[in-house]
Parts: C-alpha cells; structure tokens; sequence
C-alpha cells in the first residue's frame, strides 16, 4: 500500500494550488481518504476527508469554504483543491487512507496508511 502525495510548492498569498494523492495497493473509491497538514512546531491538523460512501466530504474550520476535496476513481487519485492560500497554511500535507466505518475522520486514529507529504509554502 502506497500514498503518494504530490503538488505542493512555493506559492504567494491569494494564489490556488491543487494537492494530489495517488493510490497503490488500494482503492480510493473503497476507502476513506483524508488530508492533514503539519506547520513546524504545530500539532498535526485535519485539513479535509472524502468519505468511501457516496463521497461524502468533510472540512476542517480553517480551511472550510476555501478547500475541495474530490477523488478520481479511474485514477485512483484524491485531489486536494487550496484557493485563496494564506501564509498561515503554509504545512506539510499529508494525505491517509482509512477502511474504518463509520468512525470521525477529523483525527488521526482511523487511518491506517500514510504518504510521505508534500510541502506548501505561502509567502505573504
């Protein structure tokens, strides 16, 4: 099993970036796939999560009316779309899968396998 998480980069303040987490070992569209984000000296946080069944999303405060989350079954691939970035969502992002259900999936607990992470940096 295998996340690979993508996309990330150096961006200015107001700018759009659009994260992606492709899948091996896995299926998207069977698992609930989720995105987290760690600032340096920060808790890990939960950014969005898309929900097996019928695709249902969640969001998290910080990022609610700013962020999408949306999967591609035939590309086995989660994306994440940020706009209006702010220089406080500068974080690594971390995409994670989970077979659970139906548990929360704004922590961590659920899920089970995680990528590596990719980097967003918004300059102000």
């Amino acid at each position: 099993v295998q996340l690979q998480a993508s996309g990330g980069g150096l961006v200015q303040a107001g700018d759009s970036l659009r994260l992606s987490c492709a899948a091996s070992g896995l299926s998207v569209s069977s698992h609930n796939i989720g995105w987290f984000r760690q600032a340096p000296g920060k808790e890990r946080e939960f950014v969005a999560a898309i929900r097996r069944n019928f695709g249902m999303t969640s969001y998290g405060d910080s990022v609610k009316g700013r962020v999408i989350i949306s999967r591609d079954n035939n590309k086995n691939t989660v994306y994440l779309q940020m706009n209006r970035l702010k220089p406080e969502d500068t974080a690594v992002y971390y995409c994670a899968a989970s077979a659970s259900a139906p548990v929360p999936l704004t922590s961590a607990a659920p899920y089970t396998a995680w990528g590596q992470g990719t980097l967003v940096t918004v300059s102000s």
